[in-house]
């Protein structure tokens, strides 16, 4: 899970790029980039860290150019480090830079292919590295010194057909424009706007489109499975289908979690989507519970905010806030390590003790994906005095990972993988446990748009839509992704004799 952003303007986007990074910070808070293009040179600046730490007003002043692309980034895999901080950047052919969202589950053949055929040297753990030397790859193929719109996207075209996984990009081509793509599943999101000026008219696209209405641009629509489009230095605007067989098929997770709930993605609004994840969660208690004695209905801040409120309607019970954050934490969710999400709980939630004492609660979250977060939360609640504690969460049971870009856990660490809701609820404490059915979230998810057909739900039925994810991957990813891996820095990077080494092997 990452941000990214590109604009094209008539005057300076160094402002532009930074206020969307900001609105798109939830996405990611590991690092942060911002690339601009003016008269034949390029300006970067990027490192780890939150966007307003990243960029001072130095900085700021030295990301001169009408056109440029940012992003937020948090690690999937490997360390957290700032060589790998984007946007990443190749000068051959013309000079391209480019920001990531997403994952690529063929990166290690990709790797191999650019070496052996492409000729080309990845310098990273990073998959954002390969699609970047695969685009440039492909677009070197026109042979031209200008390339045309038809050019850039028969060159997308080609990435379709090398590349899979979940996938949405932004990248800048030197004295040519901005370009934006995505999966032919439309796995990650990446949305488009337009912004009416005297000098013209001006265009940004984005993961969200909250970031687009902060920046006063008009939302025209989320791009297509495999659509692309490219948005030239004099502020020409063209579109293309690349793929050959698209299929629609968007992250369940972005409505869940993910996205901001002021955001519309594929024209479903993420607010009112999580609003009807609350009915349906209500109408699933009523259901298996008829006769509860539920005293009051308490949201885990802030993404369940929305769903619980509507639960709590719903079900005629008080819906009361018991928590309160601590706005200067990050996301445990997407905290590097079990050690640090630990650690960070108790430091962001603080309980309202009389909301709590003497009575039967049951606490609302979007999802439960390790259990750590939950099980201390359930004990604050106990700790303050409640009777009983209940919970529930607004998606389904999270049992398998998630392969396209967001940083969900190897299996084991997965607390509902291998096990029944009565077991993980006995293991997070909690007197009874609620999850979201399967079918209730799609069909909150849909009713906002009924033209998409499919969801990527793998993390939750373990059905990976691309159809290449077998069992060794899997493994593989386990090996990469465990925090026990990561805490003992087990993933470090391979030098050209390892490199070597591994094709020789293969």
């Amino acid at each position: 899970m990452c941000g990214i952003i590109g604009v094209v303007a008539r005057g300076p986007v160094n402002q532009a790029l930074y206020d969307g990074l900001t609105v798109l910070q939830h996405r990611g808070q590991d690092a942060a980039g911002i690339m601009t293009y003016e008269k034949g040179r390029l300006y970067l600046r990027k490192n780890n860290g939150l966007v307003r730490d990243v960029f001072r007003q130095e900085h700021m002043l030295q990301l001169r150019g009408h056109m440029g692309i940012g992003h937020v980034r948090y690690p999937t895999a490997g360390c957290s480090s700032s060589a790998e901080a984007q946007p990443l950047y190749v000068n051959s052919p013309y000079g391209i830079s480019l920001a990531h969202n997403g994952n690529l589950t063929n990166a290690e053949a990709l790797k191999k292919e650019l070496f052996l055929e492409d000729l080309r040297h990845i310098n990273t753990e990073s998959d954002s590295e390969i699609l970047l030397n695969i685009l440039a790859h492909e677009l070197a193929q026109s042979g031209k010194l200008n390339v045309t719109a038809d050019d850039v996207f028969d060159a997308v075209a080609a990435v379709h057909r090398r590349c899979r996984g979940g996938y949405a990009a932004v990248a800048m081509i030197n004295c040519h424009g901005v370009l934006a793509f995505r999966d032919p599943y439309g796995i990650r999101p990446v949305c488009v706007g337009e912004r009416r000026t005297e000098a013209g008219p001006e265009y940004a696209v984005a993961s969200e489109s909250v970031a687009l209405d902060t920046l006063g641009f008009r939302l025209i629509r989320e791009l297509g499975a495999g659509e692309a489009v490219f948005i030239t230095e004099d502020g020409e605007f063209h579109a293309r289908g690349c793929a050959d067989n698209p299929i629609l098929a968007p992250c369940l997770f972005e409505h869940v979690y993910l996205a901001r709930p002021d955001s519309i993605i594929d024209d479903v609004a993420v607010y009112k989507a999580r609003l009807r994840m609350g009915e349906r969660l209500a109408a699933k208690l009523l259901r298996v519970w008829p006769d509860h004695d539920i005293d009051v209905v308490i949201p885990v801040p802030d993404t369940s905010r929305t769903a619980a409120l509507e639960m709590a309607h719903a079900l005629g019970v008080k819906y009361r806030e018991g928590f309160i954050k601590n706005r200067y934490i990050g996301r445990t969710f997407i905290m590097p390590g079990q050690t640090q999400r630990r650690k960070s709980v108790r430091h962001k939630l603080n309980p309202i003790g009389l909301e709590f004492k003497g009575k039967n609660v049951i606490l609302v979250d979007d999802s439960i994906v390790r259990g750590t977060t939950c099980q201390q939360i359930i004990q604050m609640a106990r700790d303050e005095g409640a009777k009983k504690v209940y919970f529930a969460s607004a998606a389904p049971a999270v049992r398998y990972p998630n392969v396209y870009g967001i940083d969900m856990p190897s299996a084991h660490e997965l607390i509902a993988h291998g096990r029944t809701d009565d077991e993980v609820g006995r293991i997070i404490g909690a007197d009874r446990l609620i999850y979201q059915d399967l079918e209730d979230l799609v069909e909150a998810v849909r009713h906002g748009n009924p033209s998409i057909k499919r969801f990527d739900a793998s993390c939750f039925n373990g059905e990976y839509i691309t159809g290449d994810v077998t069992d060794a991957y899997l493994e593989n990813l386990e090996r990469h992704r465990c925090d026990t891996a990561r805490e003992q820095g087990n993933n470090s990077r391979h030098t050209m004799t390892d490199l070597a080494q591994q094709l020789d092997d293969a």
